[in-house]
């Protein structure tokens, strides 16, 4: 068991993208060595933690949560001009480029990415008779290569196929044994490229080790964040694919913001071929980050205990399901009173014709001829069920058929109230739609088979509820044992009462966001006064995927009723009635904070340039990471608005930071 760095003292931090960091060396886009001048700006603003979004590489996605590898870092973090094998005058032309693009408010990830791998593969060619030769370089290779030798000739796979999805490459590529990918790694043939992405990765940790050796110096803890899924386009579902599910992509169910949930695209972990590893590969990934940090977020904590699986077949995350999952039997339904029609009933999507016929311009002849290709008709009846060969949404959206159809068959390929998921001696298993109770099917139940099948599916709930603590505990104390750095859960909008019970057992901190810590269901979800958060938890006033503070505050709603519950001077209440969030109202919300029961108390950086009439964007959603649920240029892309050593000179502002750190440290 690994001892947990254990915190003297109240830490006050913040938290910022490392691409963010703007600095008079920068090159484009934040780097690694900027680091160092961040942890020089937090000194004097008494800050002592430093919580960065995931480093690793994401090949051409600009999301940190969409990771090509667990263990390599993302290149476009390297300072060119820090690198041994960089002589000045070499590589001007693209790094003058790279210059140029350096006062944008965003950064272009395609462009930073592209030029910096140009540069790398220039140096890495000028240099590589001395690169093979380098000892250190060689070492650090082999030490490394339970992972860097499958990354090497993963992107030289990559590159060969001109970076398309490994699902596409040859068969005979797309799945390498242990032994396979070792003998590719030592061939001649594609040397060069193998070790060219192997040296990025050597010079990639040499810069980032140096600067968290640097930051654990100025007494500061780094925080990194370990997201808990993986790309399917990434080296370690390729290399490693008895270790996830790719049948099943992971999401959300629907809730009131999505309707349709969410299907995050991501395979499943196969937890039963972990467990037979020991977790080998978890441990071996949190060795790795420990390397850098002496604290670490795990993203998506619920996704340990149970995660919300959704078919392959599914654009949506409707008919996912929960796993560890305990299905209904059609024994067990029997038993409760529904005859095999109405399991039917129940289970598969009853089409009517007549919206099929309205959709089609009140055709009827030609809709029924349109359905009669894909759905068999129930006798005489105007009712239509789909054919075996429609297995998923992706099947329906497929169909060679008119829209209007396509957009019926679409929608109620989701009206069911169970979902069929195996057959297993003799006998039938389902589970209920997270929806089910708004189904056409739920409707026409009479109340006392309502009752009967509610019965059911709550008798199922509570097996599973226990199923799924004993896997969130087991995962998260081989996960906590397996470093010395500290835990820190996302644990956002879980109501599974098991979740918090394991991170105390375990002490794991958990996630508090101002806004949406409430006493829900006492009349009008009164804020849960801050002096009230458990010590053992991080107090935050927004994170990546939300808000701003001054974005909830200016025009979220419920900024005065905080400012009420924390007895506002009149003019702090004035200006949350008003929904004005002046440099007076953010010191007075950021102090209230910071007085917070929790032992960390860690501000996103666009928060704290609220206090700052010089560093607060006119347009306050311009300050924004993430905007969950769109693809666009501008997510994961915003850089602060100003060099981190002209804000370590700034006295006013950083006085105002360490007003704020003294609130929390007192």
């Amino acid at each position: 068991m690994k001892k947990i760095e254990k915190i003297a003292s109240r830490p006050c931090g913040t938290a910022a993208p490392l691409g963010a960091l703007r600095t008079k060396n920068t090159c484009g886009i934040g780097e690694f060595p900027s680091l160092e001048a961040l942890a020089d700006f937090c000194v004097p603003a008494g800050l002592r933690l430093i919580q960065l979004l995931p480093v690793n590489d994401t090949g051409t996605d600009s999301s940190p949560y969409s990771a090509l590898s667990a263990f390599a870092l993302n290149p476009v973090y390297i300072s060119i001009e820090n690198l041994p094998e960089y002589k000045k005058g070499s590589a001007q032309g693209e790094l003058k480029k790279l210059k140029e693009i350096e006062g944008r408010a965003r950064f272009s990830y395609p462009e930073v990415r592209e030029g910096k791998l140009r540069i790398l593969r220039d140096l890495y060619t000028e240099n590589a008779s001395a690169i093979g030769d380098d000892e250190d370089f060689l070492g650090w290779t082999a030490k490394n290569a339970p992972w860097v030798e499958p990354y090497g000739v993963f992107m030289e796979l990559k590159e060969k196929h001109r970076d398309a999805s490994w699902k596409e490459w040859p068969r005979a590529e797309q799945g390498l044994s242990r032994d396979k990918i070792h003998a590719r790694w030592a061939a001649d043939a594609g040397r060069d490229t193998r070790l060219f992405y192997a040296w990025v990765q050597f010079r990639a940790h040499g810069q980032f080790k140096k600067a968290a050796d640097y930051v654990a110096k100025k007494g500061i803890l780094l925080k990194g964040d370990v997201p808990i899924l993986m790309n399917e386009d990434s080296v370690d579902v390729w290399a490693n694919p008895e270790l996830f599910d790719l049948s099943m992509r992971a999401g959300a169910p629907p809730d009131m913001y999505n309707v349709a949930g969410q299907n995050w695209g991501f395979p499943v972990y196969n937890w039963e071929a972990h467990r037979k590893t020991g977790y080998a590969w978890w441990k071996a990934r949190l060795k790795a980050a420990s390397a850098y940090y002496r604290g670490y977020r795990l993203d998506h904590i619920l996704g340990f205990f149970r995660i919300f699986k959704i078919r392959e077949g599914d654009v949506t995350a409707y008919l996912g399901r929960p796993d560890p999952l305990v299905p209904v039997t059609s024994k067990e339904l029997a038993a409760s009173g529904f005859s095999p029609e109405r399991i039917r009933w129940l289970s598969q999507p009853h089409v009517p014709t007549q919206p099929c016929v309205d959709a089609n311009g009140g055709d009827y002849l030609g809709t029924h001829g349109v359905l009669s290709a894909v759905m068999d008709r129930i006798g005489s009846e105007e009712l239509w069920l789909f054919k075996d060969t429609v297995t998923g949404e992706k099947d329906i959206l497929g169909l060679d058929i008119p829209e209007g159809v396509k957009d019926v068959l679409f929608h109620y390929w989701h009206n069911r109230t169970l979902v069929k998921t195996g057959s297993e001696k003799g006998a039938d298993s389902f589970y209920p739609v997270w929806t089910c109770r708004s189904t056409t099917a739920w409707y026409s139940l009479s109340e006392q088979e309502k009752a009967a099948l509610a019965a059911l599916i709550e008798k199922k709930n509570k097996q599973m509820e226990k199923l799924w603590k004993a896997q969130g505990r087991e995962i998260l104390a081989v996960l906590k044992d397996a470093s010395a750095m500290i835990p820190f859960a996302e644990d956002l909008g879980v109501n599974f009462k098991a979740v918090q019970k394991t991170l105390g057992d375990l002490s794991i901190n958990s996630l508090k966001v101002i806004r949406w810590e409430r006493y829900y269901g006492k009349e009008g979800d009164p804020f849960i006064p801050l002096n009230k958060y458990p010590a053992l938890s991080v107090t935050a006033t927004s994170v990546h995927d939300s808000s701003t503070a001054r974005m909830w505050w200016e025009g979220e709603g419920d900024a005065e009723q905080f400012a009420l519950a924390n007895r506002a001077p009149a003019d702090i209440l004035g200006e949350a009635r008003s929904g004005t969030y002046s440099v007076r109202a953010a010191a007075w919300f950021l102090g209230q904070a910071a007085r917070t029961g929790s032992a960390f108390f860690i501000c996103p950086i666009q928060d704290f340039f609220a206090l700052s009439e010089t560093y607060r964007s006119p347009d306050p959603a311009s300050e924004r990471i993430n905007v969950p649920g769109t693809v666009n240029g501008a997510n994961w892309t915003w850089r602060l608005p100003a060099a981190l050593e002209d804000l370590g000179a700034d006295r006013a502002f950083t006085g105002a930071l360490s007003a704020v750190a003294k609130n929390h440290d007192s």
